[in-house]
């Protein structure tokens, strides 16, 4: 392709919005264009390593014997009522109408479509195990859509959906698909984990997301040296503190004026955060919108409320649960907002943390303004009606596992996988009959690839100050030919055998033949991140180029036969990602 007749256009200034590299590099690389808050096009350098992920990724699934298909992006909403997940999606989820009032959604996923298929299409044994997926665009009304591609409102996903006879049948498609994830993401180039994760609203027992090592990612991750063990945050399960012996002094009220801060109040008191009763207060709200109850939660003051984990013990959605105001839930629980405690409430549900039945004479608010309680003990001066693991965990806490310290790190979540069971397939009855024909169940899994948030997950993990570094195997184009002097007799002709050489040879290969200075052409041969540059320049007499990768700082020069021979050589070794060359990914 000739850069004088490609449509192109950079930007030598980072654009306002834009505030992680990916976004950053991807815009004034002209290889997207923002249409609206969270939506983006992608013009022709851009999309054309989209398709080179999707190209990937459909190599790795076929090869497990998946079959694509293609549905709707348009769904009607009878088959999320059915589900049940109409009302869970919450407004994350675009609804629309037809002219006839029949509701739709714009897909978010499409657990209810391919199981509709199966229900319909499927009946025996003989028909499974079946693995079907599609490639699509997607479309999730994010509350707070930022970051580029990384959390967008419309986007490119992979979707896959395996149907099996029973637990067995799934444990294999799993690993299976868990398999094909690694070489996917190997293959792109990402260095990534392979984390247990929380099911969230697409259900199931099981979960793995695959986290692009990134710390820009919005995802946060807990991982053990010791054992092996990686899990989200929202995830991990944390070690309670050791159970205390020691005996339970009398409850004593004590006047703490202003101390609404659980810091405010221990510094008051004199007492470590750890000696304290955090409060945190919160409503569940019905499918009108309306207060169904009220819920406070108490762990130990110096930890932070995995809120994922309190969502899971209330089994609603999570759009279902926020921050109570503070006049509502006072007049209906007893409490008072800054000196919330357990005792006396009423009319709430109260959830402890697991830790806290374990810990004696502890310090919580009295309900009561400026006062707080000392020596309060669970079960002598209060209880709950839940008492669950609600820590988030944090670098250096006990591992769940083994009770080594974890380490965590960032990332962007690029895949995930779930073991979804007969989540579906019961509530939309997709049956099968055995071999006695009885019916079963079908077991199914959900598998999931943020195609464009890959692509900008690599910009983020391959770029540096002078713009993107792609990895062969997804770069747009694999060699870019400079001409150095726009018009130069002997510098285009050159460039011109070079460029037929390589393109003849099968390598994909830009000219850049503008009538720019050398100058210009460099800056955007570093910005677009074109894995190798050859540039034709004054020694263009003497058939002497300069031959660079760009992830070097060195250029070389060599004759054009060698720099041919030598970025083909190069391309044939990384075209096909690092799972040919034998690197391993930073998988656990």
């Amino acid at each position: 392709m000739r850069l004088s007749r490609m449509h192109i256009n950079t930007l030598r200034e980072a654009p306002a919005e834009a505030e992680i590299p990916s976004h950053i590099l991807l815009l004034r690389s002209g290889m997207i264009r923002r249409l609206a808050s969270g939506v983006y096009g992608f013009m022709p350098m851009g999309f054309r390593s989209v398709r080179k992920i999707e190209a990937i990724v459909r190599q790795e699934m076929d090869a497990k014997g998946a079959q694509e298909i293609h549905m709707s992006a348009i769904q009607p909403a009878e088959l999320w009522k059915e589900s049940g997940r109409w009302y869970v999606m919450g407004p994350e989820m675009w609804r629309v109408k037809d002219r006839r009032e029949r509701e739709f959604c714009l897909g978010p996923t499409h657990e209810e479509i391919f199981t509709d298929i199966v229900r319909n299409e499927v009946s025996s044994y003989r028909q499974l195990p079946m693995n079907l997926y599609q490639i699509q665009t997607k479309y999730r009304d994010e509350a707070r859509p930022r970051f580029g591609l990384m959390r967008a409102r419309e986007f490119v996903m992979k979707d896959a959906y395996s149907f099996d006879r029973d637990r067995a049948g799934l444990d294999r498609s799993y690993e299976e698909m868990f398999d094909a994830y690694v070489r996917v993401f190997t293959r792109c180039g990402l260095r990534f984990r392979a984390v247990e994760a929380d099911s969230g609203t697409m259900g199931g027992n099981a979960s793995h997301e695959f986290q692009a090592l990134a710390e820009s990612g919005e995802s946060e991750m807990v991982y053990c040296d010791a054992c092996g063990m990686a899990a989200t945050t929202e995830r991990a399960r944390t070690v309670d503190a050791p159970a205390e012996e020691t005996a339970m002094l009398p409850a004593e009220t004590v006047y703490t004026p202003g101390t609404r801060t659980i810091e405010e109040v221990a510094a008051y008191l004199g007492l470590a955060t750890d000696r304290t009763i955090k409060a945190l207060l919160f409503a569940v709200l019905g499918e009108e919108g309306a207060v169904s109850e009220y819920v406070i939660a108490f762990i130990r003051g110096d930890h932070e409320l995995n809120m994922t984990k309190l969502i899971n013990c209330l089994g609603v959605p999570e759009h279902a649960v926020v921050f109570a105001e503070e006049a509502d839930i006072e007049a209906v629980t007893g409490c008072v907002c800054g000196f919330t405690g357990p005792m006396g409430l009423h009319d709430c549900r109260v959830i402890a943390d697991s830790e806290l039945p374990g810990q004696r004479n502890l310090c919580a608010g009295a309900n009561k303004a400026d006062h707080h309680i000392k020596n309060v003990n669970y079960g002598r001066d209060y209880s709950a009606a839940h008492v669950t693991d609600l820590k988030l965990i944090r670098e250096g806490d006990p591992c769940p596992v083994c009770g080594a310290p974890v380490r965590t790190a960032r990332g962007v979540e690029v895949g995930q996988i779930y073991k979804l069971g007969t989540k579906y397939s019961e509530s939309l009855g997709a049956y099968y009959k055995d071999e006695n024909m009885r019916d079963s169940p079908i077991v199914m899994g959900s598998y999931g690839i943020g195609v464009t948030r890959t692509l900008a997950a690599v910009v983020e993990q391959n770029h540096d100050a002078d713009g993107i570094l792609w990895p062969v195997s997804i770069a747009p184009y694999h060699v870019i030919v400079t001409i150095v002097k726009h018009g130069d007799a002997a510098q285009t002709a050159l460039a011109e055998r070079i460029y037929a050489a390589l393109a003849d040879a099968g390598a994909e290969v830009l000219l850049d033949d503008r009538d720019e200075r050398a100058g210009v052409k460099f800056k955007d041969a570093d910005l677009f991140g074109i894995p190798v540059r050859i540039t034709v320049g004054k020694k263009a007499d003497g058939d002497i180029v300069e031959y660079k990768l760009r992830r070097e700082k060195a250029a070389v020069e060599k004759s054009s036969a060698e720099a041919v021979a030598e970025a083909l050589r190069f391309i044939e070794a990384e075209r096909f990602g690092p799972a040919k060359t034998g690197r391993p990914a930073d998988v656990s």
